[in-house]
């Protein structure tokens, strides 16, 4: 697993996703889910990754399009685009599977992946986080990891800008 052609492998499409996660499953194997921007990785998006990922066997990762992180973040995000994001996430060791999605929020992706464990980091609440509902329903759990104080890619743009 080390070489890098496995990296491109691990940016899937939502049929592609499904077809790996089901024969995960087939095995045994959990699955994980978290989402998120990621435009300019930093200390608390690798911790929140490696959180995410030791909840379950496999971690699987949402990620905005830049249509959606436009409408989220404004016109001058994402500072890098849904491809080069998308690269860099797969290329975690952590990371097992990068799903872009284009609506505002991941419900479309978590309701039809299904994950066993739905990650989240930061202040959310469990009311305020999307597909938290959906998950618990279908007997999954939904953790909230803490957030690394001082990092941020809203703070890293503003430093670079000052």
């Amino acid at each position: 697993m080390r070489k890098a052609d496995v990296i491109s492998t691990r940016i899937c499409t939502l049929n592609e996703a499904l077809h790996k996660i089901g024969q995960w499953r087939i095995t045994g194997k959990t699955v994980a889910f978290t989402n998120g921007v990621f435009d300019i990785l930093h200390r608390g998006h690798i911790f929140s990754l490696s959180q995410a990922a030791a909840e379950a066997d496999y971690l699987v990762v949402g990620l905005n399009s830049d249509a959606s992180t436009k409408r989220l973040k404004g016109n001058s995000r994402p500072v890098n685009d849904e491809q080069s994001r998308a690269l860099v996430l797969a290329a975690l060791l952590m990371v097992d599977m990068v799903v872009i999605f284009e609506e505002d929020t991941p419900l479309n992706l978590i309701t039809t992946l299904q994950p066993d464990v739905l990650v989240k980091g930061g202040d959310y609440t469990l009311e305020q986080i999307v597909g938290a509902r959906e998950v618990m329903a279908a007997g999954g759990k939904v953790i909230i990891n803490p957030i690394v104080e001082g990092f941020s890619t809203t703070g890293i743009i503003q430093r670079m800008n000052s």
